[in-house]
């Protein structure tokens, strides 16, 4: 039998270049290999104030991006988080074993809380709960993840050993963190100290997937490097300069001393035009794909919920024996 593998991203902002390379381009490989499950984290994303209009149109609109990406519907399932009920329901239930000791930890609360000062709400905190079950629920065996959200995979793995000490084995598997071993880390245009993200508040930081060709090559071409003008991987040194040529690598498959050898003599500018092309090439076909898609909503619903009924019919049996180990009644069908 295939692993199963689950991933997710939040319905914020737009889905990034660093996203594609990062993570969505290694789920259309893992379709092949993995029985995959894909889905939009809209309740994640309620731990920000959101235009409940912009936040609908966005889930429509991150759906269309999967599909445009090349995740299929047929191979995997792929499916909003809100319309299982079943990730809220074990969200408490977890919820009520994990410590509070250990969501003080997490990283990304403290980032997140600082960002948001007048919004640090109770979600924020123990959304990492939510993340792990998520996961917990689908008996997945890997998360692909960046390095950034490794924390709140242990966490997972220490919520099941919570649940086992209080319920005994047998009902979680202990899911494994995969992560890719090339470009897992695109970092912001402007400032290569950051990680490029989709939620950034400077639309010059980062390349949204359905970018106008015309704002792509501006972004790129204005990104930030060094006052130097050879062409030579240095990440210490020449912070920005290393983040377009490891973008150019994953997107070409060219080495950096390949890529050092190619603009050897050159400067800058002639690889931003170049990197551009082929960011460019790479997203039209994504984004006509989306734009078509984007014109079609009953198309989307109607995959939406095939998608939705396929993971609660996973999920369903992991529940059931939730209830049964905690004593809780489930309702009669």
């Amino acid at each position: 039998m295939k692993k199963t593998i689950l991933s997710g991203s939040t319905v914020t902002g737009n889905l990034t270049l660093g996203n594609y390379i990062g993570a969505i381009s290694n789920w259309t490989k893992l379709q092949n290999e993995y029985d995959c499950l894909y889905f939009l984290a809209d309740l994640h994303a309620l731990t920000v104030q959101q235009d409940p209009k912009i936040l609908k149109d966005r889930i429509y609109s991150f759906y269309a991006q999967y599909l445009a990406l090349g995740l299929d519907p047929q191979k995997n399932t792929i499916f909003v988080q809100s319309q299982v009920p079943y990730h809220t329901e074990l969200s408490w239930i977890l919820t009520c074993l994990t410590p509070m000791g250990y969501l003080n930890r997490m990283t990304q609360f403290k980032e997140k809380a600082e960002r948001h000062v007048k919004n640090v709400n109770a979600g924020l905190f123990t959304y990492p709960v939510l993340m792990a079950a998520d996961i917990l629920l689908y008996q997945v065996d890997m998360v692909p993840v960046g390095e950034d959200q490794r924390q709140h995979m242990e966490l997972a793995r220490d919520i099941v050993g919570f649940w086992e000490n209080r319920y005994g084995p047998g009902i979680f598997k202990l899911p494994e963190a995969y992560v890719g071993k090339v470009g897992a880390r695109i970092m912001s245009l402007q400032d290569p100290s950051k990680k490029m993200s989709k939620s950034d508040d400077n639309e010059k930081n980062f390349i949204a997937i359905i970018d106008d060709p015309k704002v792509v090559e501006k972004k790129i071409k204005s990104a930030t490097t060094d006052s130097d003008t050879v062409v030579k991987y240095d990440l210490e040194n020449k912070a920005g300069l290393a983040n377009l040529m490891n973008i150019y690598s994953v997107m070409t498959g060219k080495s950096f001393e390949e890529i050092e050898k190619l603009y050897e003599g050159k400067m800058y500018g002639h690889l931003k035009v170049d990197l551009a092309e082929i960011v460019v090439s790479t997203l039209t076909p994504v984004r006509e794909k989306y734009l078509d898609l984007m014109k079609n909503q009953d198309y989307l619903d109607k995959l939406m919920n095939e998608g939705a009924m396929k993971a609660e019919a996973r999920s369903e049996a992991t529940l059931k024996k939730v209830y049964e180990a905690t004593g809780l009644v489930p309702r009669k069908r």
